[in-house]
């Protein structure tokens, strides 16, 4: 699979008034796996939306292997190879899990069958292929988690945006979905940013980590110089950090 590589540039949005996202600018290598972090609100998924075509900034680029997204519609951003899930999983109710999946993968074939085979693989590497004749309404809050993942994935992303999906899980079932990424990168080399409020999924996951707040970008680096760093601590915990 080729790589991709994703590039935002001083990307801005406010809504009413309210600036979201202010000057934000990083890059994500190809087959890299990065982290945005940050509290509620601080224009996160405001950023996936920009990156993923649901909101065009006020100002501001982004582009995929040198390809300008801004001005595409989601579904062409998509077929250029942008995959994304959702806070809220909302499977398509009254179809099974491998006909959930075999939707995205009707991106890139008419042919029902292979998209239904792919499915199947798909569901495959996620643990779901017990779970594919299933309805999504008769499934675990983990297992929810990994069809959206599923069906992202069926699209055939080069660049796969995470958008908390380990909210809500266990320790034990965070480690199972880290090593599904860890294990999906290295053998297919897709690129990977997530959003994640689960610092043990962050710490172990990702190779660099952005840090928003307020909408503007306060930090980035390794996650292990991220997380002492004073103003992260300080957005955080709500106070300065103590001086060593």
């Amino acid at each position: 699979m080729a790589g991709a590589f994703l590039r935002a540039r001083a990307l801005s949005k406010s809504f009413r008034g309210l600036r979201a996202v202010s000057d934000v600018s990083f890059d994500v290598p190809a087959g890299a796996i990065h982290a945005l972090i940050g509290p509620n609100g601080a224009g996160k998924t405001t950023t996936f939306n920009i990156v993923a075509g649901v909101f065009a900034p006020d100002a501001g680029g982004v582009t995929l292997d040198g390809v300008e997204l801004v001005g595409k519609r989601p579904e062409d951003i998509c077929r250029a190879g942008v995959g994304r899930t959702f806070q809220i999983v909302k499977p398509f109710r009254g179809m099974s899990v491998q006909e959930n999946v075999a939707v995205g993968a009707l991106r890139w074939t008419s042919n029902t069958r292979e998209a239904r085979d792919y499915a199947a693989d798909t569901l495959a590497l996620l643990g779901l292929a017990d779970k594919r004749a299933m309805s999504p309404d008769h499934i675990t809050l983990p297992d929810r988690k990994r069809l959206e993942v599923a069906r992202a994935l069926a699209t055939k992303p080069r660049l796969l945006l995470l958008d908390e999906v380990m909210a809500g899980l266990r320790p034990t079932e965070t480690d199972a979905m880290v090593a599904t990424f860890q294990k999906l990168n290295a053998d297919t080399g897709v690129t990977i940013l997530l959003i994640e409020h689960v610092m043990r999924a962050v710490m172990a996951l990702s190779q660099r980590v952005v840090v928003l707040n307020h909408g503007e970008k306060i930090c980035e680096g390794a996650p292990a110089d991220v997380v002492r760093d004073p103003a992260v601590l300080e957005c955080y915990l709500g106070e300065p950090a103590p001086h060593a």
